[in-house]
C-alpha cells in the first residue's frame, strides 16, 4: 500500500513542486493551503509536512492540534533560513525533523525516508509494548511475576489441545479465570464453556445436574432434562473444586473421561458427548488417594497436564499491579476518584493474604468506598475486618467521645450509606455476614425502610 503525504503549504508553487516530487518516487499526496484545511485530512496521512508561518493558525498551533487529534503521525517542519530556534521549538514540540528554505528536492526526499523510517520503528516500539502489556494482562489475570509469567506461557501451550487440564491452588488464586484463558485459546473459543462448582451441587442431586435425567426418573420428573455435560457438548466443562466429588459420582466421570459416554439418569441408553474437561481443586488429592476418598485412576485421568497456580503470598511483586487493577474497576464503578498512597501499597504487600487475589480484591473495595479521602492512607486498608485475617489490627483509641457500640454504629451506617441501603452490599463492604448484619441493625432499630435487601 503506497504511503500518503499532507503538505501543508501556503506557496501554492513550492507545494505543487513538492507534490510532483513525492508522487514521483511512490507516494500519495494530498495537500492544503492553510492549517484548518490541513486538519481535515490528518487522519488519512502518514506523515505531514507543514510549513511554521501560514496564514490563521500557523503551523506550531498546527502541531499541537496534530498530537491533540493523532498522536501517532510523524510531522516535519518546514521555515525559511534564518529562523533555525522556531524549528528547534518544533522538534521540541514533537516534530520529526524540519527543513531549512530553500531546500532541494534530494534534501526534501532524504528527510521524508528518514521521517517515515523512524515512525514505523516507533510504530513497531508501541505494538510490542502493547504486546507485553497484554502479557502482563493475560485474559483479564494480572501477573508480571516470573511464575505467572510460566502460567501464561502454559496456557498458550496447552489451550490448542483437547487434554484435560488439572488445576491446582489455594481458594481465591484465580483457577476460573486461567480454564476460561485455557478454553478461549482453543479451537472450542466459540462453543459453549459450562462451570460446574461441586462444592454447591448436594449429592443426591449431583448426578441429575451432570447428566441429566429422563422423564419419570424419579418423583417430580415432568419432563426430560439434560445435564450440563450435554449442554456443554462440542465445548468445555469445568468441574471446580473437584476433589468434594462424592466416589459413586467419581466412577461415573471417570467415564466420561475414557469412554465420551454420558447416561442421563432413568435411561440405559449410553450419549456420546464431546467435552474437554478441564478441572480444579483448592486440595492436595495424593493426600485424598492415599485417604481414600478419591479415586486413583480418576485423579490420573484428571492429572494429563497438572498446572499449579501460585498462591499470592509467592508473586508479591504483582500486588501493586493487581491493586491498581482493581482500584481503577472500583473507581469506575463507586464513580470517585481511588488512588493508593506508597504507605497503603507498602501495607497490602507486608500482608500475607490468606485469601488471595480474591482477598486483595474484597479488602480495596471496603477500604475504598469507605475511605474518606480519594488518596488511601495505611490507616484505610481495613485487613482488621478481613474474615480469614488471623490477627485483626485494630485501632487503640476510639474517636473522642465516642462508645465502642457508637463507633461500631457510625460505621455501619456509612456502609449502608455507601451501599444505598443495599444489606447484602453493605455487609461485603464490613467483611461479615448478611445475617450478622441484620442482627446488629436489628439492635440498632434501624427499621426495613433504612436498608433493604
Amino acid at each position: 500500500m503506497k504511503r500518503r503525504i499532507l503538505i501543508v503549504e501556503d506557496e501554492e508553487k513550492l507545494r505543487r513542486v513538492m507534490e510532483l516530487q513525492l508522487h514521483s518516487t511512490g507516494f500519495e499526496v494530498d495537500q492544503a493551503g492553510s492549517a484548518e484545511a490541513g486538519l481535515k485530512l490528518v487522519d488519512r496521512a502518514d506523515l505531514v509536512i507543514t510549513d511554521l508561518r501560514l496564514p490563521g493558525m500557523d503551523g506550531l498551533q498546527l502541531l499541537a492540534a496534530i498530537r491533540h487529534q493523532n498522536s501517532h503521525v510523524p510531522v516535519i517542519v518546514v521555515t525559511a533560513f534564518g529562523t533555525v530556534e522556531n524549528a528547534v521549538e518544533a522538534m521540541k514540540a514533537g516534530a520529526v525533523d524540519f527543513l531549512l528554505k530553500p531546500f532541494s528536492l534530494d534534501h526534501l526526499m532524504a528527510v521524508v525516508n528518514k521521517a517515515l523510517e523512524v515512525s514505523e520503528l516507533r510504530a513497531e516500539n508501541r505494538q510490542l509494548k502493547e504486546e507485553l502489556g497484554r502479557r502482563y494482562e493475560f485474559d483479564n489475570i494480572i501477573g508480571r511475576s516470573s511464575v505467572m509469567q510460566e502460567v501464561f506461557g502454559t496456557i498458550m501451550r496447552v489451550g490448542p489441545t483437547r487434554a484435560t487440564v488439572l488445576l491446582c491452588g489455594e481458594s481465591g488464586v484465580g483457577k476460573d479465570l486461567i480454564a476460561r484463558a485455557i478454553h478461549f485459546h482453543s479451537p472450542r473459543r466459540d462453543k459453549p464453556f459450562v462451570k460446574i462448582n461441586c462444592t454447591a451441587l448436594p449429592e443426591n442431586l449431583m448426578e441429575s445436574e451432570l447428566f441429566g435425567y429422563e422423564k419419570g426418573a424419579f418423583t417430580g420428573a415432568n419432563i426430560t432434562k439434560p445435564g450440563k455435560f450435554e449442554t456443554a457438548d462440542t465445548g468445555t466443562v469445568f468441574l471446580d473444586e473437584i476433589g468434594d466429588v462424592p466416589p459413586a459420582i467419581q466412577v461415573k466421570l471417570l467415564r466420561v473421561l475414557q469412554e465420551r459416554e454420558i447416561e442421563r439418569l432413568g435411561s440405559n441408553k449410553p450419549r456420546h458427548i464431546d467435552v474437554r474437561v478441564l478441572a480444579a481443586t483448592n486440595v492436595d488429592l495424593r493426600s485424598a488417594l492415599e485417604n481414600g476418598t478419591f479415586r486413583e485412576d480418576l485423579y490420573y485421568r484428571l492429572n494429563v497436564l497438572p498446572l499449579n497456580v501460585p498462591a499470592l503470598r509467592e508473586r508479591k511483586d504483582d500486588i501493586p499491579y493487581l491493586a491498581e487493577h482493581f482500584a481503577a474497576k472500583f473507581e469506575k464503578e463507586i464513580g470517585r476518584e481511588a488512588k493508593i498512597s506508597d504507605a497503603a501499597m507498602q501495607k497490602l504487600m507486608a500482608y500475607n493474604w490468606p485469601g488471595n487475589v480474591r482477598e486483595l480484591e474484597n479488602v480495596l473495595e471496603r477500604s475504598i468506598v469507605l475511605a474518606p479521602n480519594p488518596e488511601l492512607q495505611p490507616a484505610d486498608i481495613r485487613l482488621d475486618m478481613s474474615p480469614r485475617s488471623k490477627a485483626p489490627q485494630v485501632d487503640t483509641f476510639l474517636p473522642e467521645g465516642m462508645s465502642l457500640d457508637e463507633y461500631e454504629q457510625s460505621i455501619i451506617r456509612e456502609a449502608l450509606k455507601r451501599a444505598e441501603g443495599n444489606k447484602s452490599h453493605a455487609a461485603r463492604l464490613l467483611g461479615i455476614t448478611r445475617n450478622a448484619l441484620r442482627y446488629r441493625l436489628s439492635q440498632m432499630g434501624i427499621e426495613s425502610t433504612e436498608a433493604h435487601e
